[in-house]
């Protein structure tokens, strides 16, 4: 099948990969990174703390580096690529926005829980003023309806976003009901349609090309699967498959291909994998970053991760009450010592 259509690819391992090696990134290893895309040909890199600008907390996991300097350093070697922030309203503030603008990033992606579109009104119109790209995105999409994600979008819409995207945080969605809600979005709306897919039912890619199939024009990926959960849709596989297709992205595909071999690789904690665990964030609909602390938690107070993450999936516990973890799995404990007796 060919598809002549303007497709763009944002790279999200600087960001959501952060998640994947515990907010560990280096300068160094993030300037490698950021030049090599750049050299690929990648339009967008997203470089901040898994949870975004001001994300490095006790509460979401302290960053080992400043992301400021994190962003200055990718700006510096991206060549033509843009360097793309996560603002996530609540922990990012418009301070922390506009210090990135002056560092030199392009694209503000401002991202609200599915049914919590009105917090970013201030945000997005914060970065439309400062000249950037703008970006708004509703995360956790399974956890609403068609109905109410459209509503949610076209909120988005009204408060300038050049794009409004689509996230499949927990990796929950099937193909066809991502096909459902993008065109639902594309007959909706009158701007760019994203999609940002995890990994964890091993859906990714499918779901991806469900979404192109419907009208998306910007996808995200993460070069190796370097990403929270079991990762993202694997980049260097998307740009391989989508040329398959007649479908240009501009992005060179041995280059990406020797930039997820040669330097990815090396720094992956484990490979990128469908783990017991992963799967089980996709099948309860959890959200992907809640991985290494539900591990966490499970070790601290001797339970099986997996009965956390399923009480969790079973509270419909959203992205921004990690705190929640720990007491899920201290109340699991008890629970379990009760009943032992």
């Amino acid at each position: 099948m060919s598809i002549e259509r303007e497709l763009f690819i944002t790279e999200v391992a600087l960001r959501d990969g952060s998640h994947a090696v515990a907010h560990q990134y280096t300068t160094e290893q993030v300037t490698q990174v950021a030049k090599a895309l750049g050299e690929a040909g990648v339009p967008y890199i997203e470089v901040s703390h898994g949870d975004g600008l001001g994300g490095s907390s006790l509460q979401y996991g302290l960053s080992r580096t400043n992301e400021m300097e994190l962003i200055e350093a990718a700006v510096s070697v991206c060549g033509s690529s843009n360097i793309a922030v996560l603002v996530l309203p609540g922990i990012g503030t418009i301070k922390d926005l506009k210090e990135a603008a002056k560092l030199g990033a392009k694209m503000a992606r401002i991202g609200t829980h599915v049914t919590e579109a009105d917090v970013a009104a201030q945000h997005i119109q914060t970065a439309k003023e400062l000249g950037l790209e703008t970006v708004g995105f509703l995360m956790m999409s399974h956890m609403a309806s068609v109905h109410k994600l459209v509503e949610q979008a076209k909120l988005l819409e009204s408060y300038g976003a050049d794009t409004v995207y689509m996230f499949d945080s927990a990796g929950a969605l099937l193909p066809h009901e991502v096909k459902e809600r993008i065109h639902a979005l594309r007959q909706s709306l009158s701007v760019n349609i994203g999609f940002h897919a995890h990994n964890n039912l091993s859906l990714a890619l499918a779901n991806t090309l469900a979404a192109i199939e419907e009208g998306a024009t910007r996808i995200d990926g993460s070069i190796r699967c370097l990403g929270a959960g079991a990762g993202n849709t694997q980049t260097e596989v998307l740009v391989a498959v989508l040329d398959r297709m007649g479908i240009s992205t501009g992005i060179d595909l041995y280059k990406i291909m020797d930039t997820a071999e040669e330097i990815i690789a090396p720094i992956l904690q484990a490979p990128q994998e469908i783990t017991r665990d992963s799967l089980v964030l996709g099948y309860a609909g959890v959200y992907s970053s809640f991985l290494l602390h539900a591990q966490r938690a499970a070790k601290k107070f001797g339970i099986d991760s997996r009965d956390i993450l399923i009480e969790l999936g079973r509270q419909k516990v959203v992205g921004g009450q990690e705190d929640m973890i720990v007491d899920v799995a201290a109340e699991l404990a008890k629970n379990k010592a009760i009943y032992s007796v």
